[in-house]
């Protein structure tokens, strides 16, 4: 960490947990020259010392700071780019491997330059968790648990290999094993720190913990008091070699809540009504932080939950500031005592504490909530906003059977299941998943769950048969509460049998429903229902044969199981019948506030905590079980296809080489407005007749083996042969009404084929490709391969009407340059069908946001100048392009 240039004299320091750190004061700095900051925002606070502590009079400038003091008088400032550095990076496995795919790469990269490969390593701690890989093939017996892990090792071997070689090969950067957790569970519990140390040169600096994370519900640590989002791949492995993230001053949306919420009412269904309440307001981009006194009333695994769901209503964050419950949630998770005196002097030093007396922030603008108000709720049938009360799930079912799926005449039709003594009708429930870090990460829906459970069991109410049941906890600290409280038996009684330590159902890994249910299903077009206690239920997330999925608290995703149904209105229908032929109603069995209390004070404490984490990066026998050799760079296996080194360095000098030129450059693409990531990236299932499903075929994998685009993330082979292949993306080159998919025309031939074959003639050629685009190129979530595919297929320059901001960022990372239009011209204004050529001339002497021609040749021998404007905003950007990429850039500052 190279000391700050501190234009506001603020360097102090701070003794605490037993020793002295330096840290930048914002009181200081308020002294000295930022006017009015104690009246920022909290989470804006953490932007503001994070710049003071990296001011370097290039990347982030004495201008930069001062525009967050401005932000408080002049809102016009929110969207002044600044360049951020977080303290560590998390990732989860699916996102996770390209980056460690990278990392290796750049190892051998160093090598062939005749550096050392030790030399390449993260620069801020990296922590990367498996837990996307694990499905739900089993359930309902106490073998599931062992037969799911067996099966994951089986599938995902490759990619375990290549992992545990990276734990033992690199420097800060860790690995959790398979079975131990959910990536933003163990970083609530356990990674995140609140408050961050580095000791350099014998000195010790604090600044507040911050994190980015290669998955969007990295905001779940917000919960803790820790500033964390989810960015893409390539942000991620910028932070990770110690490059700013680039982002732009946010509005932020204050929150405030008052009062404390009612018997019987849960944290799912406040965080299911604030999902609902923000995502009306319009938050998108934008930071949310919780304020007021009902903080006070709030347990920190319930705003943890609310911060989980930052994604579902929008915002950048969900931002809580520390505060007592901040700490009591430290000692109780077995952090460590000088940590957390650390905690408390650091955040009252910065005026970084909340408590009750302290002044409400300034905020863009504000919304509030009478906790009180909230009710019992699930969310549904496609939205995670989709929040109507319990009272109101059956009528709201019957609705959307009409105006959504548009299925009334049987809407009360039973089907008999073949082979099975029971039938099914639309709205029946298959799918009862307690899973996802979301609900998982918090005691008093977990408990509620496991008590609703004995209850039931004590009147005799089964579940029914046509439920696929299943447990996923976020962390081995709930299994092992569960079973001390006597409550996993309780639970195992209804069929929520331990699945596996994982997202599971949430992210879709439910695994197949029984044949006969799904035969039934998908033969009478069956409109079935899951309910899970997940963060989002989008139609054909959850399960290809569900249609209708919910959202609810554990508590209500074991009552449906009992119900079998969403058709029922729980509040007022009973669930079932008890063993002596009784109606039982929801209401006899949901345990009261008081006895869940009880419950948590009793089983869930800081001598768990810290036996579940004391060896946590350790893993179980199959883990310890995976053989990989040694090495400092990686021993690639040609034969693989999971994980395969990038061709990034071939070729690559110390020096970079002349800029390429893009001189009668092909049009590889015309797409329309709003092309998203979703479009260009690859994603989902692999078919048998694409590019890639061709390649994998031809290197003996079957059909049934193909996996999905996810898990095959580490190979490029198969990345860049499904990029722009994306089923509905529509390339104008083929005609407005051409088929849809990834296709274009070859020129000068004029065929018609996949997009990646027609790139690989172009490089065989020796001919740069462009692409031409309309507004918001790029929209979206951040995917890392839309940039690193459309830098594999040899495109060199996207020209387009705008730009998603970090897909923009992205494709400079990746050595591909982005340019707009000026205003008022399109590719379709300026009459182009993509037999053209292309050249812009001067990028070896370009500047950033430089203005430049590009020249465009018809094919009836016509040129036409067209003004556009280059979009490498800064000069960090510039030394990126310059040597074709980030990753370039960082390698040759190694070897030199």
């Amino acid at each position: 960490m190279t000391k700050s240039l501190d234009s506001f004299n603020s360097r102090r320091t701070l003794t605490a947990g037993g020793r002295e750190h330096v840290y930048y004061s914002l009181v200081e700095a308020e002294k000295n020259g930022l006017p009015g900051v104690s009246r920022l925002p909290y989470s804006m606070k953490v932007l503001l010392e994070n710049l003071l502590r990296n001011e370097d009079g290039r990347s982030v400038t004495k201008k930069s700071i001062q525009a967050v003091a401005e932000w408080l008088t002049d809102k016009g400032t929110a969207g002044v780019e600044i360049a951020y550095r977080p303290a560590r990076v998390l990732m989860q496995d699916f996102t996770g491997v390209p980056a460690v795919v990278d990392l290796a790469a750049m190892r051998d990269g160093i090598a062939a330059l005749g550096g050392d490969p030790q030399k390449i390593n993260p620069l801020v701690p990296v922590d990367l968790v498996i837990d996307h890989s694990v499905i739900v093939d089993e359930f309902g017996t106490p073998l599931s648990f062992a037969r799911n892990v067996e099966l994951e090792y089986e599938r995902n071997q490759e990619r375990y290999k290549f992992l545990k070689w990276g734990q033992q090969a690199f420097r800060n950067f860790r690995v959790v094993p398979p079975g131990t957790g959910i990536c933003h569970q163990v970083n609530l519990e356990y990674l995140g720190q609140v408050v961050w140390t580095n000791t350099e040169d014998g000195e010790t600096t604090a600044y507040p913990d911050t994190c980015v994370g290669t998955d969007s519900h990295t905001t779940m640590i917000n919960g803790l008091g820790v500033l964390g989002w989810g960015v893409g791949g390539i942000e991620a492995e910028a932070a990770m070699l110690g490059q700013p993230v680039s982002m732009l001053l946010p509005e932020v949306i204050g929150f405030r809540l008052t009062g404390k919420l009612k018997e019987g009412v849960t944290a799912t269904d406040l965080v299911l009504t604030v999902t609902q309440m923000l995502r009306k307001k319009g938050v998108v981009g934008k930071f949310v932080e919780f304020f007021g006194p009902g903080l006070s009333n709030m347990t920190l695994a319930d705003r943890a939950t609310i911060g989980n769901m930052a994604p579902e209503y929008g915002a950048t964050c969900g931002f809580f500031p520390v505060d007592a419950e901040t700490v009591r949630y430290l000692t109780m998770s077995g952090r460590a005592e000088a940590r957390i005196e650390l905690v408390e002097a650091y955040s009252k030093a910065q005026g970084m504490w909340r408590d009750e007396n302290s002044p409400d922030p300034v905020f863009t603008d504000t919304l509030e909530l009478d906790l009180g108000d909230v009710v019992p709720s699930m969310a549904g049938p496609k939205r995670p906003e989709g929040r109507v009360p319990l009272s109101g799930i059956a009528a709201g079912f019957a609705k959307a059977m009409e105006t959504d799926y548009k299925r009334t005449a049987d809407i009360d039709a039973r089907y008999n299941v073949e082979g099975e003594d029971y039938d099914l009708g639309h709205g029946d429930v298959v799918i009862a998943a307690i899973t996802s870090c979301t609900n998982t990460s918090n005691p008093s829906v977990l408990i509620a769950a496991g008590l609703l459970a004995r209850n039931a069991n004590r009147l005799g109410l089964k579940q029914k048969p046509w439920v696929k049941t299943s447990l996923a906890p976020g962390s081995q600290v709930v299994a092992e509460y569960l079973e001390k409280a006597g409550l996993q038996k309780e639970l195992d009684q209804i069929g929520f049998h331990l699945v596996g330590f994982g997202c599971t159902t949430c992210i879709g890994n439910s695994g197949p429903l029984p044949a006969p249910i799904s035969k039934t299903i998908n033969d009478k077009g069956l409109i079935a229902a899951a309910v899970l206690s997940g963060n989002r239920n989008f139609e054909g997330r959850v399960s290809p044969d569900v249609q209708a999925n919910y959202l609810a608290s554990p508590p209500l995703v074991v009552a449906h199981a009992l119900a079998g149904t969403v058709t029922k209105d729980l509040t007022t229908e009973p669930l079932g019948e008890g063993s002596d032929g009784k109606p039982v109603y929801l209401r006899d069995i949901w345990p009261s506030s008081a006895e869940i209390q009880e419950f948590i004070e009793k089983n869930v404490t800081r001598d768990l905590f810290a036996r579940k984490y004391a060896d946590v990066f350790k893993g179980d026998e199959n883990w310890r079980n995976v053989q990989v050799p040694a090495g400092e760079t990686y021993a690639w296996d040609n034969a693989s296809t999971y994980v395969q080194n990038p061709p990034y360095f071939e070729g690559m000098q110390r020096k970079p080489g002349a800029i390429g030129t893009v001189k009668d450059a092909r049009v590889l693409g015309l797409f329309g407005d709003k092309i998203t990531t979703d479009h260009i990236s690859p994603a989902g299932s692999i078919k048998a007749a694409s590019p890639a499903g061709k390649y994998l075929i031809e290197n003996g994998v079957g059909v049934a083996d193909f996996n999905q685009y996810g898990t095959r993330r580490g190979n490029h082979e198969v990345m860049m042969r499904g990029t722009f292949a994306n089923i509905r993306i529509r390339n104008h080159m083929l005609g407005e009404n051409g088929r849809e998919g990834g296709y274009t025309i070859h020129y000068p031939t004029k065929e018609e084929m996949p997009i990646y074959d027609a790139a690989m003639l172009y490089k065989q050629e020796d001919v740069p490709l462009v692409i031409f685009a309309g507004i918001e190129y790029g929209n979206g979530s951040s995917r890392d391969w839309a940039a690193k595919g459309t830098n594999l297929l040899g495109v060199r320059a996207v020209i387009a009407q705008s730009f998603e901001r970090i897909h923009r960022s992205n494709l400079v990372g990746m050595g591909v340059i982005p340019f707009v239009f000026e205003e008022g011209t399109s590719w379709q204004s300026l009459g182009l069908k993509g037999d053209e050529t292309v050249s812009i001339e001067g990028l070896e002497n370009i500047r950033p946001r430089q203005k430049m021609i590009a020249k465009v040749s018809f094919a009836d021998g016509a040129v036409k100048e067209v003004p556009i404007l280059c979009r490498i905003d800064t000069l960090d950007e510039l030394d990126y392009f310059r040597n074709g990429g980030i990753l370039h850039y960082v390698l040759r500052e190694l070897a030199a």
